[in-house]
């Protein structure tokens, strides 16, 4: 009993590996977030780790945009706008971008 107790844990460890190693870049290669115009990520796949992810990664942004922002007297949501179409242009092929209200693979 407690040796397949052991392998069940064991199993459930190994699959969830993948989900908790994601990072931005490989979560945007799985298609599972994409760019979108107001410089945030979005979810594509959701998933609890990826909107857990997306939220990471959108808190970071968002102090790096006001930090910005406030260095250069502008507002921070126009940061982020200029962000955002920068980091749709030079997202890669095959990764998701928003597009009004559709993501689309660019």
């Amino acid at each position: 009993m407690k040796a397949l107790r052991a392998f069940a844990l064991l199993a459930l460890w190994a699959l969830a590996q993948p989900v908790m190693a994601l990072d931005l870049d490989g979560a945007k290669r799985q298609g599972i977030l994409g760019e979108q115009a107001d410089g945030y990520v979005g979810v594509v796949k959701p998933s609890p780790a990826a909107a857990e992810l997306a939220r990471d990664i959108n808190e970071k942004r968002r102090q790096s945009y006001q930090d910005l922002a406030k260095r250069n007297g502008v507002s921070a949501d126009s940061v982020a706008r200029l962000a955002g179409q920068k980091l749709i242009d030079r997202a890669s092929s095959g990764e998701y971008v928003r597009q009004g209200s559709e993501w689309v693979r660019k």
